[in-house]
């Protein structure tokens, strides 16, 4: 089978959540079927790492101006078009899928999130079966933001929540499948599109890879990982240095924490500036190290959509976790007794002191609870396979010689999928 896998970033290196479960999906199918990667880079670093895919598929990207593209979205702020869409867009994009097909016809587009499925629809691919991995539902996330923003801000969430949310209505209905990665999306989902074949197929974790040293020099340090710049990791860190951690040090004046990932605005640098036990690390070729001598993992996301792989990540590293119940009600149920869910700073910081206050033995007990084997990538990601397979069967056609809108002629096997 030829399967034309389009990503809106290069699935390599695996270091932010949207990479991570691209990547997996990528050496999944590398192993079974011939890919052609298109993706989305955003910067000559991210374009440089694409020799490294490929073992595992033929490798095309299409690089995002980035001021251009800002500059456009201003220009459609009148308009009823995606902001994603035009900020996640490229010149090369036509041309490359024009490139690829000459080379020789996919059997089925598997498009990773919203933004790709528009390249799905181009003249050239509208005819192939096409499965959506949304991941999560995005205009539910600028939904969210909507909620906890205010100003022109608040406006401009709450118009990409209304346009992306009616592109995602009819992307999932004309796709074959369209997967998400937990039941909260897929209830979502299912509201979004009612028509459309949703199934879940689950996040899953490198269980070895971030697995301690056995002897791991543990200190009073509180983790959190994440890209800084996105902006609910950037509010839950300055949430966490303001407001829970002088809660945190007044009761513990040894701990310390470690705000892990790239990109720190200039705003979260210089509101923890004045407290030397906060530490901005900025961009770190490893997070393992990081979070092996931790003693604790945070994760204090106020606006939090799919599943976090930081927390996962960090159970897996041993760590037990404090988390919002945002981000509790996207995780899997194994993962729960390794976490604290609080919502109030006050209780987040009586939380995080009680892992403090434990030993190690304490700790090793509480996360040796969660069960971490079931969420291999090998097993959460299985189910696509079938997906694909059975989506490459479909002949589709098209309903709309003006909108390219398309249906599937029969997708009541598809129905029989689950995760």
């Amino acid at each position: 089978m030829r399967i034309l896998y389009l990503t809106h970033r290069l699935p390599y290196a695996p270091n932010r959540g949207d990479r991570v479960r691209a990547f997996h999906t990528l050496k999944l199918l590398a192993g079974r079927a011939e890919v052609e990667l298109l993706s989305l880079v955003h910067d000559r670093g991210e374009a440089g790492q694409a020799s490294v895919l490929l073992d595992l598929a033929k490798v095309t990207v299409a690089r995002v101006p980035k001021w251009q593209n800002r500059v456009r979205a201003a220009a459609a702020l009148p308009t009823t078009r995606p902001l994603t869409e035009v900020l996640l867009d490229a010149p090369a994009l036509a041309r490359s899928v024009r490139d690829i097909v000459e080379r020789g016809r996919p059997d089925v587009v598997l498009a990773y999130c919203s933004s790709m499925a528009r390249v799905a629809r181009l003249p050239l691919l509208r005819d192939i079966p096409m499965v959506l991995d949304l991941v999560d539902v995005d205009s539910q996330k600028w939904e969210d933001m909507a909620g906890c923003s205010s100003g022109p801000m608040r406006w401009i969430y709450r118009r990409e929540a209304r346009c992306l949310g009616a592109f995602e209505a009819s992307v999932a209905t004309s796709a074959c499948a369209t997967l998400v990665v937990n039941e909260r999306e897929a209830a979502v989902a299912r509201r979004l599109a009612p028509r459309a074949n949703v199934q879940v197929v689950a996040n899953g974790i490198n269980v070895e890879y971030f697995r301690p040293p056995p002897r791991a020099d543990r200190k009073p340090t509180v983790v959190f990982c994440g890209v800084m710049d996105y902006r609910p990791n950037e509010e839950g860190a300055l949430w966490l240095a303001l407001k829970v951690w002088p809660l945190v040090r007044a009761r513990r004046p040894d701990a310390t924490l470690a705000l892990v990932g790239a990109n720190p605005t200039a705003r979260l640098r210089s509101a923890c500036a004045a407290e030397d036990s906060i530490h901005v690390t900025g961009t770190v070729p490893d997070v393992r190290p990081f979070l092996w001598e931790a003693a604790a993992a945070v994760a204090p996301l106020r606006v939090a959509r799919g599943v976090q792989n930081k927390v996962l990540e960090a159970v897996a590293a041993g760590l037990p976790a404090v988390i919002t119940p945002q981000v509790a009600g996207g995780l899997p149920p194994s993962i729960m007794p390794a976490c604290s869910v609080r919502e109030t700073a006050g209780a987040f910081a009586d939380a995080i002191l009680e892992l403090l206050a434990m030993t190690g033995a304490e700790r090793g007990e509480r996360v040796g609870t969660a069960r971490l084997q079931s969420l291999a990538w090998g097993t959460t990601l299985e189910p696509l396979w079938e997906i694909l397979t059975r989506a490459a069967r479909f002949e589709m056609h098209t309903t709309d010689q003006h909108t390219g809108d398309q249906e599937i002629r029969s997708c009541s096997d598809l129905q029989e999928t689950t995760s």
